[in-house]
């Protein structure tokens, strides 16, 4: 059992002892965190959050524990309850809200849950933020407010209508132009929000769609990360219905994988570099992502004569290159589009739009469209770590080992070599080392990472 805490939120598993999970008592300790934090940030005497959630098992749990400490703490609350993280996102700002907290562990398995927070702008914490909300959490220096001065809850279920009608008025979609496509589309929601949110969109832009897994029940019906080792069942259904493709979302729709018409996966790295190649044939620019995604998106950025940039990995460090460079799309290399049009989250709705508006306009199908692009294959791996492991020392070694090499270190270590790369990090969800690499082929990515991992065990085992 685990409970991590980062400046970017609170994760754990749920049960447990306080301080070692997530418990109810570090729900309200750190949702008190957040509201003592806000009340100082914004200056204001009268505050307001929007709540939502993905569909976990867990998740009304947490939000009724959250909602409430809010409104102790004297917070009017907007209550969406099921929603997706963009839609709090794009709510945020609509509602003129002072935060956001999303109540979802993203890609991890059921057990998990997490608080995701939000600025006025409904964008996610500098870590200058987040490290002040940890420290108000540690001093447990909360002043609730009297039972005159309460917070109120007003609950709104429209918000991922009003998320749909956000998407179809962007510019560079057109619900027409995919209406006549006639597409037809595999849904895999993995019983989450994602469920309601990606048919109601596709029904509102004319796909014909096939639902699987589209209960939000929260149980989740394979490991929720959208990779291709946990989607055998979309795979397979694509084919048999002859759709054009299939859509796959984790739990909290931030995160967007196609399946090709032939059952094979269109690449969690290609869902970006396609968008990015849409958008950039319509709008001169430049594009982001972070270190541990594909070359392609630079290849293709320079191809429409833009130029592309890399971040440190985190969607708040993508998000502020975007912003340094005026890139007009961006995001992460896990299936994460952001495009500022909308706002400045990775959304998965605004991305389906953007790939169903290439796919009509280009014709074809989605394996030519794969085909068509620079081919780089990736290998993504991880080694679990131990509490007496020092991964900062094990990264310097690598670092040392490979100094010949063009290096990167403002993010675990990158090393680049002329036909491949591989980048090394500590994840700030998991207690892992994540080990990605890009190569020419599949084999020779695995072999890469084979090869830093069975070197990174050898450092370890001394």
């Amino acid at each position: 059992m685990t409970l991590i805490k980062s400046i970017s939120g609170i994760r754990g598993t749920i049960g447990g002892k306080p301080g070692d999970n997530l418990t109810p008592i570090d729900a309200v300790k750190f949702a008190a965190a957040y509201g003592i934090w806000l009340k100082e940030y914004s200056k204001k005497s009268k505050l307001k959050v929007v709540i939502g959630r993905d569909a976990r098992l867990s998740g009304e749990m947490i939000q009724n524990l959250v909602v409430s400490t809010l409104v102790g703490l004297g917070i009017d609350v907007i209550d969406l309850n099921l929603s997706t993280t963009p839609t709090v996102e794009i709510a945020v700002p609509l509602e003129e809200a002072d935060g956001g907290i999303i109540l979802t562990a993203s890609h991890n398995p059921k057990q998990w849950n997490a608080l995701k927070l939000l600025n006025e702008k409904g964008e996610f914490l500098d870590a200058e933020q987040g490290a002040k909300i940890l420290e108000i959490a540690d001093s447990e220096d909360f002043d609730f407010s009297e039972v005159d001065e309460l917070g109120e809850i007003f609950k709104n279920d429209a918000y991922i209508d009003i998320h749909i009608d956000e998407v179809l008025d962007l510019d560079l979609v057109d619900a027409e132009t995919i209406r006549k496509a006639k597409f037809k589309v595999v849904v895999d929601g993995v019983n989450s929000t994602g469920g309601i949110a990606i048919p109601k969109l596709l029904e509102a832009l004319g796909v014909e769609t096939v639902k699987l897994y589209c209960d939000p029940t929260g149980h989740f019906p394979h490991n929720p990360e959208p990779l291709k080792e946990h989607l055998g069942d979309i795979s397979k259904l694509v084919v048999e219905e002859k759709a054009d493709f299939g859509i796959v979302v984790d739990p909290d729709v931030d995160r967007l994988a196609f399946v090709d018409n032939k059952g094979e996966m269109f690449g969690e790295e290609y869902t970006l570099v396609a968008c990015a190649d849409y958008v950039l044939g319509k709008t001169k620019g430049d594009t982001v992502s972070n270190l541990s995604s594909s070359r392609a998106l630079r290849d293709v950025t320079e191809k429409h004569g833009g130029t592309y940039k890399a971040a440190a990995v985190g969607e708040v460090n993508v998000v502020a290159k975007m912003k340094d460079t005026k890139a007009i799309i961006g995001g992460e290399g896990n299936g994460g589009i952001i495009y500022p049009e909308s706002h400045y989250g990775r959304d998965s709705l605004v991305g389906t739009a953007l790939f169903l508006m290439l796919m009509a306009e280009k014709g074809g199908t989605v394996a030519e469209l794969r085909a068509s692009y620079p081919s780089y294959f990736m290998s993504k791996k991880k080694i679990q770590l131990t509490q007496d492991i020092d991964v900062d020392g094990i990264l310097k070694s690598m670092e040392a080992k490979y100094k010949e090499e063009e290096i990167s270190t403002i993010d675990g270590v990158k090393i680049d070599f002329e036909e491949n790369w591989v980048h090394l990090r500590k994840s700030n969800t998991e207690p892992i080392i994540r080990v990605y690499t890009e190569a020419k082929s599949q084999k020779e990515a695995d072999s890469l990472a084979d090869r830093i991992i069975g070197e990174i065990e050898a450092v370890i085992a001394g």
